[in-house]
């Protein structure tokens, strides 16, 4: 009796020990997720739009034409996106991210040999190819490795570095990095070099672990086939309503980083002014990002976080082209505040939706990565266009596409406790 006991309390320690590596481990791959998303996917994206001016001026490219190039990179997201979202599902995120950073950085070196709008466009669209399977894999990731009550939490810190990284892209970028490196291409070379780095601490990052909610049984369930799976996450209104949301909101986000900095450059503020207000942009969404992740998990609903973002979005771009001065910045910062936090949550909502699980994670992400782009494909050179006849119309636009992502957040169902309360009332 005694030795059983004490083999029992061995057991016990050891199930103990292992459960604290197993902790450890997941919260170094989330770490690691974060600055991927930081030094990959992020800051070699965001140096553009105020990198723009420059290239516009030594390439001769219209405001249409940058319009077109900021929009390629979306459209790359289009067609890759459920690719990747299905290759990590088969392969595993690890090894996806290998290659992605690498070839991130490669194609991102790429751009900086562009010659003309029309090779600009293309390298612009080939870096968007990889860059893409970034965001959907560290998604699934984050879902394979925290589940339940930490999922919100753990989205935050995957949009915290998503955050940093897009506000330092355009605060450093053509203020201080284009003046120091001698221009925008060696910017883009050095973007190219640090992307390309991220992948060596992929190769020595320790394996994934599944996920860590409840016990998973000693049989893994079988993995569905990849058509029967498709079929049956493509059935699933919440996964279309959750694209479209996503779609608009992007669309218009999109449309007013990529045009922002343009249109104060061309009412009379400096460039280091004009580029500081995407800074705050995405400073403040980058410091806003855990607080409300971390308040959604508390009140226990990811809409009531997403109808403010919606909200505030349409009240500021509606009232941007009628200020000035620090009313500009505020507006901004008020914008900000949500944008992090809006895709963080509303990918929580698409990994907590009925019928999205572990083995098929990727695969749903890379459909809504699919769809959502769209919005950043066509809304761009929609609104620069329409600045030819007003520069305010385009803030009317993509205010517009704010407001209709309200109306499909309505229509998409709760996925946080407080959902899970009312289902539990209903069925008692």
């Amino acid at each position: 009796m005694p030795l059983s006991l004490c083999a029992l309390e061995r057991r016990t320690l050891e199930d103990q020990l292992a459960s604290k590596r197993a902790s450890r481990r997941r919260w170094y791959l989330l770490a690691l997720a974060s600055a991927t998303g930081t030094f990959v996917a992020a800051m070699p994206f965001a140096c553009l739009p105020v990198l723009f001016e420059e290239i516009s001026g030594d390439l001769n490219l219209s405001l249409v034409q940058v319009g077109a190039i900021w929009g390629a990179s979306g459209l790359a997201t289009i067609v890759v996106s459920l690719i990747g979202g299905i290759l990590g599902d088969r392969f595993g995120v690890k090894r996806l991210m290998i290659f992605a950073c690498v070839f991130v950085g490669v194609t991102g070196a790429l751009r900086g040999l562009s010659g003309s709008y029309a090779t600009l466009a293309a390298t612009v669209f080939l870096n968007g190819l990889v860059r893409s399977v970034v965001p959907v894999n560290i998604t699934k990731g984050i879902a394979n490795w925290f589940r339940g009550d930490r999922l919100g939490f753990a989205s935050g810190i995957m949009g915290l570095g998503m955050g940093v990284g897009l506000m330092l892209g355009s605060m450093i970028s053509a203020t201080y990095l284009s003046p120091l490196l001698g221009g925008w291409r060696n910017v883009l070379y050095f973007y190219g070099a640090i992307s390309a780095a991220m992948g060596i601490f992929w190769v020595f990052s320790p394996r994934e672990e599944p996920s860590a909610g409840p016990s998973v049984p000693s049989a893994a369930p079988a993995r569905p086939p990849l058509g029967q799976a498709l079929r049956e996450l493509l059935r699933r209104r919440g996964i279309w309503l959750i694209s479209l949301t996503i779609m608009l909101r992007q669309g218009a986000i999109s449309g007013l980083t990529g045009y922002m900095a343009l249109y104060l450059r061309d009412r009379g503020w400096t460039d280091a002014s004009a580029d500081d207000t995407l800074g705050i942009f995405y400073l403040v969404s980058a410091l806003s990002v855990i607080p409300l992740c971390t308040l959604s998990d508390r009140i226990g609903s990811r809409k009531a976080i997403l109808f403010a973002a919606a909200g505030t979005t349409v009240v500021s771009l509606g009232l941007l082209p009628f200020v000035d001065g620090a009313i500009v910045w505020l507006l901004m910062g008020l914008t900000g505040m949500f944008m992090d936090s809006f895709m963080a949550l509303s990918s929580t909502m698409l990994l907590e939706t009925e019928g999205v699980g572990p083995l098929n994670s990727g695969t749903a992400v890379g459909i809504v990565f699919t769809i959502a782009p769209l919005g950043s494909v066509f809304a761009p050179p929609v609104g620069n266009g329409l600045s030819r006849f007003n520069a305010a119309l385009p803030f009317a636009f993509w205010a517009a596409l704010a407001a209709a992502s309200i109306v499909t957040m309505a229509l998409t169902r709760e996925t946080g406790r407080r959902r899970s309360r009312s289902a539990g009332k209903l069925t008692a």
